[in-house]
């Protein structure tokens, strides 16, 4: 288990602003991810050190962003005026996931503007809706990655989580460190943060320096 990549959003209106001014701050370029057709999204993506990718996604004016639970946390992220949404734990097998949980992973692809199509399974997004502090899982069923689309000049060094390290290890099923290694996490008191659980912001060292995305 380990961390794959970490979800920001943003309203339909502003993907172009939000990506130009993301990628300008760390120095890189995004990529566009194409269509999710199953949950109503669309994304960029921009890749990172260590097997990691930003991506910033935005709700679609589709019945599927309603109906998904994918869908429905962009969605009420974006009528929130947008920002992180969560971090995301890869697993090579989702099952004694599924098993744990009680429920069956969803299948999700995306189909590139070149033509290609990406394939993986998630799970537990309803529980990020209700508690942001929450990462879903995924499984990626497809032999490529994003984290290899461009090239990575920057590199997640500190991650900030309204939240608690008890919480979340229940929910992962193991140490949060196994998840994060190799990355500083920086635990903020949830009543600092207006009562709210989840990512505040991610520390990346670029080319250019430290930044502090939040």
């Amino acid at each position: 288990m380990r961390l794959d990549h970490v979800s920001y959003v943003a309203s339909h209106d502003q993907l172009v602003d939000v990506v130009q001014r993301l990628g300008s701050r760390l120095g890189s370029a995004f990529v566009d991810g194409g269509i999710h057709p199953r949950f109503g999204t669309r994304n960029f993506t921009l890749p990172l050190k260590n097997g990691h990718y930003l991506e910033v996604v935005c709700p679609l004016n589709h019945p599927a962003a309603d109906q998904t639970p994918f869908g429905q946390a962009v969605s009420k992220r974006a009528n929130e005026g947008g920002g992180w949404l969560t971090w995301v734990v890869a697993t090579d097998d989702i099952a004694p996931i599924e098993e744990r949980l009680g429920r069956t992973s969803a299948e999700g692809h995306r189909l590139r503007p070149d033509g290609t199509d990406l394939h993986w399974k998630q799970i537990g997004v309803l529980a990020t809706i209700y508690d942001a502090q929450l990462p879903f899982f995924i499984q990626w069923t497809s032999d490529s990655h994003p984290s290899s689309d461009g090239k990575a000049v920057a590199q997640i060094e500190k991650i900030e989580i309204a939240g608690d390290p008890e919480t979340i290890e229940n929910w992962l099923g193991s140490d949060i460190g196994s998840a994060l290694s190799d990355i500083e996490i920086v635990w903020i008191d949830v009543e600092e943060n207006d009562g709210i659980t989840g990512l505040v912001a991610i520390h990346l060292s670029t080319p250019q320096g430290s930044v502090r995305l939040d």
